[in-house]
């Protein structure tokens, strides 16, 4: 949804707004999701890459419920330490779930998970009888 409003050089209010519609001309189209995820197929298996930076394997849960796989986290920051007095506190609570249908061909029961550098990166292995395969047609 975007909406315009005229610039007039000599209105403070107009400049902003304008200034207001540039920034978020495009906020309802794209919102950034969180996690942000690559997703691709290969060959034997469906890969899905998250990036997480800012978290720890431990804080990060992984789970498939009715061919649905479901990655969330809840995080709290820590409390002050006695040395400091915090000025700005914009991180107190971070809280994200994405929730991924899969297709009919995954193997769920050998879906399997690495965590690295922040990245979470899950292999979800297709069905060996449902891989592609070549078959000969013999002619007489």
């Amino acid at each position: 949804m975007k909406y315009y409003v005229t610039y007039n050089r000599n209105n403070p209010t107009s400049r902003f707004e304008s200034l207001f519609n540039d920034l978020f001309a495009d906020w309802g189209s794209t919102a950034a999701k969180v996690p942000a995820v690559d997703i691709y197929e290969k060959e034997k298996a469906y890969v899905i890459e998250a990036e997480l930076a800012g978290y720890k394997q431990d804080e990060v849960s992984v789970n498939v419920d009715k061919h649905v796989l479901r990655i969330a986290s809840e995080k709290e920051t820590l409390k002050d330490a006695d040395d400091r007095k915090t000025l700005v506190r914009e991180r107190l609570f971070r809280k994200f779930e994405r929730s991924f249908s899969l297709p009919e061909d995954v193997d769920e029961g050998k879906i399997e998970g690495e965590f690295t550098d922040g990245v979470l990166t899950l292999t979800l292995p297709k069905k060996k009888e449902l891989l592609p395969k070549t078959i000969e047609v013999k002619i007489k």
